[in-house]
Parts: structure tokens; sequence; C-alpha cells
């Protein structure tokens, strides 16, 4: 009886010996160590590729978010503040509706096919838009120049990025609502352009964010 009690004891402080050391290493050392490495080797990215302006941080790369006026009553969705360059649609995004505690967006994709009537209007009317609010006197923007990423939103509804047609597109519309010249804007828009990651992957492609922080920078310079 003795000896059993003893050896289940000694089972017991093993474990409890085992248990404490797991916690230990997996729980404290490793955690702290990974951190160390992210935060030593890749700084950035593992602050959530932050962006800052004016010594502050005004969003991530890696996100997308809305340039908007603000909203007038009676209207469901805000207008679009035409001073700033423009990201693609969010169609997909979506409200919280279970912990409603938290004002969160949920992302997402619309999940509509492409022969949707629904889908097909948003485009249509996206494309509509898109020719109407960029096009300025002396410079008219054709249907067939607006590129796919204006009237479509990503997987997520949250692409931080556009393509450089839909910049140049924007260019003169933004040049115009802030009294800069054209080729200003444009020389914004190249300097802003990233190239294909490795030369060969993905395409071409202009941060909104960080384009119109440095629109903003160039207004105040000029003004």
């Amino acid at each position: 009886m003795n000896n059993s009690v003893t050896h289940t004891a000694r089972l017991l402080a093993a474990g409890l010996r085992a248990l404490l050391l797991l916690t230990l290493v997996t729980g404290v050392i490793y955690p702290l160590v990974v951190t160390g490495i992210a935060q030593a080797l890749f700084h950035d990215k593992a602050n959530g590729s932050e962006i800052t302006a004016d010594g502050k941080v005004v969003g991530s790369s890696l996100i997308g978010q809305p340039y908007n006026l603000p909203p007038k009553k009676g209207r469901p969705t805000p207008e679009p503040d035409l001073r700033w360059f423009q990201g693609r649609p969010a169609n997909g995004l979506g409200s919280n509706s279970i912990n409603t505690r938290y004002q969160l967006i949920l992302s997402g994709a619309t999940n509509l096919s492409a022969d949707n009537k629904d889908l097909i209007q948003q485009v249509k009317a996206a494309k509509a838009a898109v020719v109407k609010d960029n096009s300025v006197p002396g410079y008219t923007v054709r249907p067939s120049e607006v590129p796919a990423d204006a009237v479509t939103s990503s997987a997520s509804g949250l692409d931080p990025d556009i393509s450089p047609q839909y910049a140049r597109i924007q260019v003169h519309r933004i040049a115009e609502r802030n009294g800069l010249s054209v080729s200003a804007v444009d020389k914004l828009v190249e300097d802003h352009t990233q190239g294909r990651p490795l030369g060969f992957m993905g395409e071409p492609r202009v941060n909104v964010l960080e384009l119109n922080i440095a629109l903003k920078a160039l207004v105040a310079k000029t003004s």
C-alpha cells in the first residue's frame, strides 16, 4: 500500500515538474525569443506595417481605408471626398451583428458570380461614377479606360493598393480640386508606383494611403 502511494506521488511530482517546465519553455521563453527575433529582424512587419504621418500612426500599409466626406442626413452611404485619391470599392464588407458591443467591420468578398445581376449593376454604377468624378474641363475619362480594380472589390474588401492606371485616371481631378499642376500630381503617382515583387510576381501597384500622405504634404507645401 505504501509503495503504491509512494509511486503515485512520484508520478504526480514528475508530471507537475514536466508541466511547469513546458509552461516555462512554451509559454514564456519561446514567445519571448520569437518576439525578440521578430522585433530585431522584422520590426516594421511585426508591428502591423504601420504608416506614420506628422509623428502619428495613421494606418497600415496592408489595410485600405476610405476617404469620404462626413455623411449627410438621409444618405445611407457617405460621398467620396474627391480631393483625395480613392481606393477600390469595398462591396464585400459587412457589419458586426453578433457582438454589438464593438463597432467592427467584417472583411470579405461579395461572393457574387460574374453573371449576377446585382454585381453587374454594381460594376456599371461604379464605372459611371469613376467616369463622372474624374472627368474635368479639358480631360474626359472614357469608360474603356476604367480598369477593373476601380469597379470591383478585392477578396477581403480591404485592399490598400490600386493599379497605376486607376491612379492616373484620378490625376486631373486631384490637380483641379487641390489647385496643383497635373505634372506635379502625375509625378506623385510615378514616385509611389511599386513594381512587381521579385520582378515577375503580381502587378505594379500604388498604395493609396502613402500616396495621399504625399499629396497632403504637397498641398501644404504649395499653399
